[in-house]
């Protein structure tokens, strides 16, 4: 192959003594970036899994391409709804535009992330880390499409930084990467994270689209409860995804299709996924028959980021609970934490990214608990306790 060739012939540049040695790691992470390497983890005390993370992370991304193209189209959607030309507007030219409007997150997400990612490794002299691929495209399906991009490069800044890097990188940050952008945004910027002016794009791009007033407000359905609205949604809107939030999370479809694929490979744990779910489905039946929320448990589940959080999110493998019966808890406390700060507190109509949070941070302990358990119960068996 051409290519390996030629990749091969530059490569002693880039190694020790070789003139262009300095960029060692920015070679070495363009080079795996297009071709699978042939060694897979070289420290024992963080594997987790024989699968080189290059073919995780890739499975991940596919996995989020029906989430993120769903995602474009109902930008576009939005926006001829709320200017009422729906009718008359095609298929492409809502799904185009919504592309546009929401590619440039994506670049601004992966230039920012990835320079530091790069830049780091260069400081360091270490090779260059490939979890940020995953985190990268999560990050802009997670926020609102009125997010101003400069709001979201300062998150993927400090996310990359303080949630990732300072930890040690790749495999040992103890809180997910998309979980801390979406976090710093909403506490520093909680205007352009909530409220019923950010759901829909409102400016025409090359001749696509249309340019609406200013003062255009629509709210996401759990912002309508939040609000003690009635809910101007139908469960097909809410299933199919044809409603406003961010960009990614409104298709329940497009994420299940996500979801088949990562249980499928095994790259998801179905324990994690499944706790999520039956947490916020049974802590959703309590508080219906407590009468404390006006609508029904199933709404719970299919609005706002749950799903999304639930499939993509809590199951990250290097943030989540590793220990086979911690799964059950930590899927369990993170559904269940959901939909009680859903319920409780009616300022933040959301919560599954503040339980994923919490669930983050309650991890590590749950694994301990569950370790100390087994060894106690070993030790009794054996007669030395």
């Amino acid at each position: 192959m051409s290519l390996r060739n030629y990749i091969d012939k530059i490569k002693p540049n880039f190694e020790e003594g070789g003139k262009l040695h300095a960029f060692r790691s920015v070679f070495d992470g363009f080079e795996t970036f297009l071709f699978v390497p042939n060694t897979t983890a070289k420290s024992g005390s963080h594997i987790h899994d024989a699968i080189d993370s290059k073919r995780i992370m890739s499975m991940v991304v596919i996995a989020l391409m029906p989430a993120m193209l769903f995602g474009m189209y109902n930008v576009g959607y939005q926006n001829y709804a709320a200017a009422g030309t729906l009718a008359t507007a095609s298929f492409w030219s809502i799904f185009f535009y919504g592309f546009l409007a929401v590619l440039p997150k994506i670049l601004v997400s992966y230039i920012v992330g990835l320079g530091i990612e790069f830049i780091w490794a260069q400081w360091k002299g270490e090779e260059i880390q490939e979890g940020y691929l995953v985190s990268g495209i999560i990050i802009p399906l997670i926020i609102p499409i009125g997010c101003p991009l400069w709001m979201l490069a300062l998150a993927c800044a400090f996310a990359v930084i303080f949630a990732k890097e300072i930890f040690g990188g790749t495999g040992m940050n103890i809180f997910n990467v998309a979980v801390a952008a979406r976090m710093f945004l909403f506490f520093s910027y909680p205007s352009k994270m909530t409220g019923d002016t950010i759901w829909v794009a409102n400016e025409s791009i090359f001749g696509l689209g249309n340019t609406l007033p200013d003062g255009l407000t629509t709210a996401t359905p759990l912002g309508q409860i939040g609000q003690g609205m009635d809910v101007t949604y139908t469960l097909n809107d809410m299933i199919t995804g044809f409603i406003p939030g961010s960009i990614g999370e409104t298709s329940v479809i497009a994420i299940a299709l996500g979801a088949i694929l990562l249980l499928w490979t095994g790259i998801a744990s179905w324990k994690t996924m499944g706790s999520v779910f039956a947490g916020g489905i049974l802590m959703a039946l309590l508080f219906s028959a407590l009468d404390m929320t006006p609508i029904s448990w199933y709404e719970h589940i299919v609005l706002g980021g749950f799903c999304f959080g639930a499939v993509f999110m809590a199951t990250d493998p290097v943030t989540s609970a590793r220990t086979e019966c911690g799964k059950y808890i930590y899927g369990f406390l993170i559904g269940a934490m959901a939909v009680i700060i859903r319920v409780m507190n009616p300022g933040y109509p959301e919560g599954m990214m503040l339980a994923i949070f919490f669930g983050n941070m309650f991890a590590p302990i749950i694994d301990h608990c569950i370790v100390e358990r087994n060894i106690s119960k070993r030790l009794k068996r054996g007669g030395l306790k």
